[in-house]
């Protein structure tokens, strides 16, 4: 018989969009139900795909090695945490010297410090070295799916509806943020 399970979208989303986020939720109560991230222009988020720049790596690992690497896209920092539970993603990290371009697929992670301030940051599935064309394409191409979010936020799409109750977002910061993107690009 064939599994009834399927992987979610991997959604493409900028670091700045991803840093604003703080809304993680599940569907249901159910143990094994996915959590999510639901971002300001409406990503609801459970696996996420980034090209960025590997700009820092430590191993903050105690017992064993657990690595924290800063990877940047042209709007900000995204932070990576891997251990033994994703060994292949700290394996590269291990072995890749910055500055380095990583396209990583992982799931968005929150943390909530003691003054109620939530931080992000992503536990890679895998990570793999990629070159400029694919960084650059990367940034087009989530350029262009944050636009269509923000041309959709007034839909009555459930997730459209509720990102605005949540967050109340001036589009016009993740718009400008996008074509900041692009331009970054063109001016490279």
């Amino acid at each position: 018989m064939a599994s009834q399970y399927t992987r979610e979208v991997s959604y493409r989303i900028f670091a700045q969009e991803f840093r604003d986020s703080n809304l993680s939720f599940k569907d249901s109560n159910d143990q094994y139900s996915p959590q999510y991230l639901l971002t300001p222009t409406g990503a609801k988020i459970n696996r996420m795909f980034i090209v960025a720049t590997l700009t820092e790596k430590e191993d903050i690992g105690t017992d064993a090695e657990y690595w924290r690497a800063r990877v940047v896209d042209p709007t900000g920092v995204f932070l990576i945490y891997a251990g033994q539970f994703q060994p292949e993603a700290a394996r590269v990290i291990a072995e890749v010297e910055s500055p380095q371009y990583l396209a990583i697929v992982g799931k968005p992670s929150t943390y909530q410090t003691e003054d109620g301030t939530i931080l992000t940051s992503v536990r890679p599935e895998n990570i793999h070295v990629v070159d400029a064309a694919t960084r650059d394409r990367w940034v087009v191409e989530t350029a262009q799916c944050t636009i269509e979010r923000i041309n959709n936020i007034d839909s009555n799409h459930p997730d459209a509806v509720r990102a605005k109750e949540h967050y109340h977002p001036d589009v016009s910061i993740y718009r400008k943020m996008a074509q900041d993107a692009l331009k970054d690009l063109n001016s490279a």
